[in-house]
């Protein structure tokens, strides 16, 4: 496939084709080359290398869209249960950071027996698949090009395919995954026994692919009825899992915590996320740390999730994150969304290097109630290891219920996950070896008995039978479609007109959705308001309206709805009347010319109109005019004849005039551009002065229609108008600089 090109669109149809043969470029998981960043003259201690195609935070526009990364790897979670629709979103991930991508899985996967092949549609999630894994990890080859930066791709390792869905991750170079049996015993009720045995093959050969392998311990304090409460237990959960994955073979620093703050505001988040923060960190200092955010927490507010998302960042700052995944409402929406997906990723990117060296400038207080609180967290934390020990190990711990209580260790309130050791899904599944077990494969857990076939392959069984497949990809078995009603092509296919065509519709999380949001605000109580917004989005010809959120703003005077529905129209590009983009120039490049070439302007608004703001807005320092790049004006005031302009601009010697023309009645803004044009040959000057026309009537083909130089309408910058002058400027004079 021919590289991308930020212009151009991915071709799904060209990612899909030929997957049979298509062989990952890597395998194993990439960390950002972190360190001390300088750019535009600022140094940052925790940063890392921009990207070679990016999309700049809004504020960067007055920094010359510097896009300074953070030291850590920045998570996406993407799966509208379309894959191929989240590959697109991918892209759109990596250009505002994102070098994690994790595509959630469907629930389903904890319970799937087996691998299963094809593509069809998840429902919450995607149903990992080889042509799924596939198709997005070629996707990612190219991306990662285009954005200059390697891209770790992310799934879970779990249920009773755990080891089948390990091999398949490493065939098809996923790079890191959630892999804890904890997960699959507590919230799968998957039996215990099964459950480490299989953990043990997964881990094996996650170690052998270099996989990043991220526990589960979060889902403890997602669960339970106080998450705070169970600080202890996180860690013994942590604990029990690192150790158990070091033993079998995974290097420390390809093990992650999911570090997720037990506590959310309003709780008194720092006071009882930091000492945990700390706790955790300080016990498993050889390990790395993926902080997330709490999920219980999560509503459908945009607001509520990106301040608590914030808070999460500052613990980031002030502890340290080599992950950093970003949640987003999605999570109480339930709709994977394009929009929200972006916006965390860019609030994540945005307070992580607005909180730079943050633990260079502050110093955690050692003295007072945050180490006291530390300590007694990781006291409570042994203190239950200790018990789970005396109690027969972690078995009888979890027959006992000893996990996810909603007490504060040690005290009980009985309320635990209790699991049977000879229940749960695949029970009594688990088979002894026999004495001569022998597996010809690569990354096998346990012993294998080559020597008795060949001595020279006891540390590459493999070689017995020519390599398996890790070592040869060739020999991997590419399945394609088996669902003859729900797969990739049906699916593209219906949507085929929007992709690539001069036909578009509004979406939200797949090609073609036809989705749009409304934002309402009804003056009664929140019943009323939910049935009335309804009511209006029906009545906008939306199909399918739901309330997506809603919010009392005040118990009987108000309350905000948030609605969602599907459009019923197309939009066809090539009947839109596009505005023409003026190129503009940096900053300093206006900053250097003007200072060696001095420009004065006459500003005013023509005729008879009154209006005044628009030109201002455009002129005056305070708001980004053109004055603010070294730009001299003299204002003329409101209902300036048009003859005065020219006069003024002889007697000042001005090089420019804006003329601000609001007022459309019987043409006259047209005729006022023209009178100016002939008024300034009149005095033969118009080969002297830059002539430009603004106003919300204003368009830059009109004013040229009407002998202006250029015309600026809505959402006019003094950086458009300083640019277009200065060019403007060279081009009547010769001047390069």
């Amino acid at each position: 496939m021919d590289k991308l090109k930020p212009n151009e669109k991915m071709n799904i149809h060209a990612i899909l084709k030929d997957l049979d043969t298509y062989v990952p470029h890597k395998r194993g998981w990439t960390w950002r080359n972190a360190g001390e960043l300088k750019l535009r003259g600022f140094t940052y201690k925790e940063g890392s290398t921009s990207l070679k195609n990016y999309v700049p935070l809004p504020s960067a526009n007055a920094l010359d869209n510097i896009d300074p990364q953070p030291d850590c790897v920045v998570t996406a979670e993407i799966a509208s249960g379309r894959f191929e629709d989240d590959i697109r979103r991918m892209r759109m991930a990596a250009y505002h950071g994102a070098d994690h991508i994790m595509v959630i899985r469907t629930a389903g996967q904890s319970h799937f027996d087996g691998l299963i092949e094809g593509t069809p549609q998840g429902v919450g999630g995607i149903p990992i698949t080889r042509k799924q894994l596939r198709a997005q990890r070629r996707a990612l080859d190219l991306i990662e090009e285009e954005v200059g930066r390697p891209i770790n791709y992310h799934s879970y390792v779990s249920g009773v395919a755990g080891p089948e869905i390990a091999v398949l991750f490493t065939e098809e170079g996923v790079n890191g995954a959630h892999q804890d049996p904890q997960y699959n015993i507590l919230y799968r009720n998957i039996n215990m026994v099964r459950s480490i045995v299989d953990a043990a093959e997964s881990k094996k050969v996650m170690a052998y692919a270099g996989m990043l392998q991220i526990d589960g311990a979060h889902n403890a304090n997602a669960t339970a009825r106080d998450a705070w409460k169970v600080m202890p237990e996180l860690l013994v959960q942590h604990a029990i899992n690192s150790v158990f994955s070091e033993k079998i073979g995974i290097k420390p620093e390809n093990i992650a915590l999911s570090t997720v703050p037990p506590a959310a505001a309003p709780s008194p988040d720092l006071k009882l996320n930091l000492p945990y923060a700390v706790a955790l960190r300080e016990f498993f200092d050889k390990y790395k740390m993926r902080a997330q955010m709490n999920t219980k927490y999560m509503d459908s507010s945009t607001r509520e999730a990106t301040v608590t998302h914030v808070l999460n960042l500052l613990i980031s700052r002030l502890t340290s994150a080599d992950i950093q995944s970003t949640i987003t409402p999605d999570e109480g929406r339930n709709v994977p969304w394009h929009i929200y997906n972006i916006e965390a990723l860019d609030t994540a990117k945005q307070a992580l290097m607005g909180m730079d060296d943050l633990r260079g400038l502050l110093n955690l207080n050692k003295d007072g109630y945050l180490y006291q609180k530390k300590r007694e967290i990781q006291e409570r934390a042994i203190l239950m290891m200790e018990e789970v020990i005396e109690m027969g190990g972690y078995f009888k711990a979890v027959e006992a219920g000893m996990f996810v209580d909603s007490g504060e260790y040690p005290e009980r309130n009985g309320d635990g996950i209790q699991r049977d050791i000879d229940g749960g899904v695949g029970k009594n599944s688990t088979i002894k070896r026999d004495k001569d077990y022998m597996a010809p494969v690569t990354a096998h857990y346990g012993y294998n008995n080559v020597a008795q076939y060949d001595e020279s392959a006891v540390d590459n069984p493999a070689k017995l039978i020519d390599g398996c497949t890790f070592e040869k990809p060739e020999k991997v078995q590419f399945i394609d479609e088996l669902d003859e009603s729900d797969n990739v092509c049906l699916r593209m296919e219906e949507t085929e007109k929007y992709r690539n065509t001069n036909i578009i519709k509004p979406e939200v999380e797949w090609l073609g959705d036809g989705v749009v949001t409304v934002d309402l605000f009804f003056p009664v109580d929140v019943k009323v308001a939910a049935e009335a917004a309804i009511v209006t989005g029906k009545k906008m010809n939306l199909k399918d309206v739901e309330v997506i959120h809603k919010e009392v703003l005040h118990p009987s005077e108000g309350t905000r709805v948030q609605i969602k529905g599907k459009v019923q129209f197309d939009i066809d590009v090539t009947t839109l009347d596009i505005p023409e983009e003026i190129e503009t120039m940096s900053e300093e490049e206006v900053y250097a010319y003007v200072k060696k070439n001095p420009l004065k302007v006459i500003a005013g608004t023509g005729g008879d109109d009154e209006h005044s703001v628009g030109i201002r807005e455009v002129l005056d320092i305070k708001h980004g005019g053109v004055e603010k790049y070294g730009i001299s004006y003299a204002y003329l005031g409101t209902s300036v004849p048009i003859e005065k302009f020219v006069d003024a601009a002889i007697e000042m010697d001005a090089q420019c005039i804006m003329m601000s023309t609001i007022i459309s009645h019987d043409d006259v803004h047209y005729k006022n551009m023209e009178k100016l044009h002939n008024y300034a040959v009149e005095k033969g000057v118009r080969d002297k002065l830059v002539l430009i026309a603004g106003g919300t009537q204003v368009t830059p083909e009109i004013a040229r229609k009407y002998k202006m130089d250029q015309g600026f309408g809505r959402g006019t910058k003094g950086i458009h108008i300083a640019s277009f002058l200065v060019k403007q400027h060279q081009e009547m004079t010769g001047n390069e600089g």
